[in-house]
């Protein structure tokens, strides 16, 4: 894999999220991980990339109508099936973390790479996820200086509960072992 200016990343669909700023001077040093499914719980379908895309119709199921006026995005969406599609090039801020805060530094979305899982936090991830996410870390690991990995309730403790009881972080030190993990920062 390798990448275009602005950090796209070549070999996954490419749909460019409006939800995205100018990173600060620094280096992109974390990545994110979250679940993300539309409606909650259901998986299939085109409602995240619409949601990303500000394309969302807010009539076309209730939960929408709650959600309708947000302005979010993530770097990266890895769908249930291992299907890749970036919103936002990786020299950008996405839009994913929110009020945030990991090591004492806050506002994670300055310096942080943000991964969407296709999932919630009551369904394990499947093997084609963590296969296409183990090749996306490869790609970042090789681009960035990133020295960490948390996932979203890790970095808006109280706030948020993603990737959720059923993300793998042993399998990522496994893969990863350079990594710092939540579990050996003490969160």
């Amino acid at each position: 894999m390798d990448w275009q200016a602005g950090g796209w990343l070549e070999g996954v669909r490419w749909l460019a999220s409006p939800n995205f700023g100018e990173r600060p001077p620094g280096e992109v040093s974390l990545v994110v991980v979250h679940n993300i499914s539309l409606p909650p719980d259901a998986f299939g379908g085109d409602w995240v990339e619409k949601f990303f895309l500000n394309q969302l119709d807010p009539q076309a199921h209730p939960y929408f109508a709650s959600i309708a006026g947000l302005q979010v995005s993530a770097h990266f969406y890895v769908r249930r099936d291992g299907q890749v599609i970036q919103f936002v090039g990786c020299d950008q801020r996405a839009w994913h973390a929110g009020s945030s805060c990991w090591g004492g530094r806050e506002n994670c979305n300055d310096y942080s790479v943000g991964i969407e899982l296709e999932g919630s936090d009551t369904q394990p991830f499947g093997a084609a996820q963590y296969a296409a996410l183990w090749l996306l870390l490869g790609a970042l690991l090789r681009r960035y200086p990133i020295i960490a990995m948390a996932g979203h309730c890790h970095v808006a403790a109280g706030r948020k509960t993603d990737p959720g009881p059923f993300f793998d972080w042993a399998a990522v030190h496994a893969h990863y072992p350079k990594l710092v993990l939540p579990t050996e920062v003490g969160v």
